[in-house]
């Protein structure tokens, strides 16, 4: 039998452990590790966690107008079909090695470390700052991300993501079929390491961007002041606008309406495998060394 819970306050190791079956309102968990731990068919609405641990091992969880405040930290782990909507995430280390995640509307200032190692992800409209979200992840649906920190991604595969926004140094790195949609990329070294890296109607601000890829495609994109691109890369770019400078393209063809400078070592990649098109014609300044 379904049970409720209305403005609760829970103090102490494991307050509800193992609890299943429960809706539970406008309640504080407040010192206390672990409140929830190894719970099931759990709904929780404008609640508040303030300390560490609060679900973990836990199955079938909603969680809406929530909060997680900074000490709620590794606040969901180990845990199958999770929806949050609408909360507030304060805590660093939230989400690890989870399974069917649904995170919308979700606000995470200090999301540090956030997002290891789960599955079958989707994300909707989530703002989040800080470095290595979403390493090791696969199968993620993205839709309006907003992400200030470096090094995401870092090994994560089959990913989707639209419409969104990454501020973030290292993106992609060592990952395999990611597309990205309709986004607006900055950051340094984007890409390196990475095999099946798909950029859609994407603007791209990187130094030394998109390098050591094994099979890069771009599709109508636009890369603004982007230096010593494509390095060691397969790749298939078609750029509206410039590239300022491309370095050893590995093979492939690359489009664009001016390239400021191209540099080719014959010592280390064979120019004759990569098509370089200009469709403007000069000034595409080649430098062989």
């Amino acid at each position: 039998m379904e049970k409720e819970i209305r403005q609760g306050y829970y103090e102490g190791e494991r307050s509800l452990f193992q609890s299943h079956g429960l809706k539970i309102y406008d309640t504080v968990f407040g010192e206390g590790e672990s409140p929830l731990k190894e719970s099931r068919d759990i709904e929780l609405y404008g609640s508040m966690f303030k300390w560490k641990y609060p679900l973990w091992h836990c199955e079938n969880v909603k969680a809406e107008n929530c909060a997680w405040f900074d000490m709620a930290r590794a606040g969901v782990w180990y845990s199958k079909n999770i929806e949050v909507k609408s909360c507030l995430i304060e805590a660093p280390k939230n989400f690890r090695r989870c399974e069917g995640l649904k995170i919308s509307d979700v606000s995470m200032p200090n999301a540090a470390e956030t997002l290891w190692q789960c599955r079958d992800v989707k994300l909707n409209g989530v703002s989040a700052k800080g470095d290595y979200f979403a390493m090791n992840c696969s199968d993620m649906e993205i839709d309006g991300l907003e992400l200030y920190g470096n090094y995401s991604f870092d090994g994560a595969e089959n990913v989707v993501i639209r419409n969104s926004k990454l501020l973030s140094k290292d993106a992609f790195w060592n990952s395999k079929n990611i597309t990205v949609y309709d986004s607006f990329i900055s950051g340094e070294y984007l890409g390196w390491n990475s095999e099946d890296l798909t950029l859609i109607n994407c603007t791209v601000e990187s130094l030394q961007g998109m390098c050591c890829i094994k099979n890069l495609v771009m599709k109508n994109c636009k890369t603004i002041n982007t230096t010593l691109a494509f390095e060691y890369s397969t790749v298939n770019a078609e750029i509206e606008g410039k590239i300022d400078s491309i370095i050893n393209p590995a093979g492939g063809v690359i489009t664009a309406d001016c390239i400021g400078e191209i540099i080719l070592d014959k010592d280390k990649v064979d120019p004759d495998k990569t098509k370089i098109i200009c469709r403007n014609g000069g000034p595409c300044k080649c430098i062989a060394v």
